[in-house]
């Protein structure tokens, strides 16, 4: 696996994930009030197979957390993460809600 690391990028609303130092993918976002929307998870097909958009999905959702928002997952692929991976319950809150 590449080295990665999740960065915030908030001038474009998003997470970006980099891999040996090229964008890899990134999962865009929305803030309103103290929720952060999470709308569209990419990871470039180059990038793709190798698990990196659980890497991101945690990198930006760990960090959501720790700024003490709270997460609504619009996104599917965000979603689907937050139901296969326990301890994020207290800090989001689905769209239906």
């Amino acid at each position: 696996m590449p080295e990665t690391r999740v960065v915030d990028n908030p001038a474009e609303s998003r997470y970006e994930l980099w891999a040996d130092e090229k964008l890899a993918g990134f999962a865009r976002y929305n803030q309103r009030g103290e929720l952060t929307v999470f709308t569209h998870t990419e990871i470039d097909d180059a990038f793709g197979g190798q698990g990196l958009g659980k890497v991101l999905a945690a990198g930006a959702l760990d960090d959501v957390v720790a700024r003490g928002r709270t997460i609504v997952p619009v996104c599917p692929f965000i979603a689907g993460y937050l139901k296969k991976n326990p301890g994020y319950e207290d800090h989001v809150r689905w769209p239906s809600e």
